[in-house]
């Protein structure tokens, strides 16, 4: 019975999709620069036009935690998720030009509404998007951003961070803390849909 739980909770909260071409890569905010790395890869192969980073400061914190991996690569003080995710584009072969700006946000859902917003002020329709997250984050980002966007398309391209895993989630405290947690506000945040 163990073992069906955990590859339910897995299979539910993982989503990964192979990437194909889009008209925009969403990026959620965060401070783990695997994920816009990934995103410049994805763009250096032609597979979106523009990105875009979402994220101010954390709604726990009130900052920008600092950054979780490479700080010898990316040392500077960001005011915003958003400022770290750009720098860490640029370095990696990205334009100016093919970055968005959503700098306001403090969790998922906003990134998810206030990307929306963003794009509606500069007339970019969207057909089809890769989100771009991390991989245990997956389930609720492809939520909120459905929600944000009804009529688009999503394919989750993710990143595993923290060691954190589909194959062994739940192998270790912070794991099954990480997993368990999303699993949770993947309830409480589709409850909110009801309201």
């Amino acid at each position: 019975m163990k073992e069906r739980i955990i590859k339910e909770v897995g299979d539910f909260i993982f989503v990964a999709d192979a990437p194909q071409p889009v008209d925009v890569i969403f990026i959620p905010g965060g401070s783990h620069p695997a994920l816009p790395e990934y995103a410049a890869r994805l763009y250096q192969q032609g597979l979106a036009p523009i990105l875009l980073p979402a994220g101010g400061v954390s709604i726990k914190t009130g900052f920008f935690p600092g950054v979780k991996e490479n700080p010898g690569t990316y040392q500077e003080k960001y005011a915003s998720e958003w400022g770290f995710y750009q720098d860490v584009l640029l370095k990696n072969g990205v334009p100016q030009a093919a970055i968005l700006k959503e700098d306001q946000s403090r969790y998922t859902k906003e990134n998810a509404l206030f990307s929306c917003k963003v794009l509606a002020a500069q007339g970019i329709v969207v057909k089809r998007a890769i989100i771009c997250c991390k991989s245990f984050h997956a389930r609720r980002c492809l939520m909120l951003y459905s929600i944000a966007f009804p009529e688009v398309e999503f394919l989750v391209c993710p990143v595993d961070v923290y060691g954190v895993t589909q194959a062994t989630w739940w192998q270790t405290s912070d794991g099954r803390k990480r997993v368990l947690g999303e699993l949770a506000r993947c309830g409480q945040q589709t409850e909110e849909l009801f309201s």
